[in-house]
């Protein structure tokens, strides 16, 4: 299923075909595969990203802070 939540697209190969599927519905493995070899700062990039893609769905979903 993609959903495209987050924003982060890469290139995957799927069912023999390439296609950009976006970093939360990817598999373990393909992520695992997107991460190899990647620098300390673009992790971190990622991840901010990727913070800022669940808070943002979170203010769009009204879910409050306790």
């Amino acid at each position: 299923m993609n959903r495209n939540l987050d924003g982060y697209y890469f290139r995957v190969k799927r069912d023999g075909k390439w296609d950009n599927i976006c970093w939360s519905d990817m598999t373990d493995e393909e992520r695992d595969e997107q991460m190899t070899n990647r620098s300390e700062e673009w992790l971190k990039s990622l991840c901010k990203g990727l913070g800022n893609a669940i808070h943002k769905i979170g203010e769009d979903l009204d879910i409050a802070c306790e």
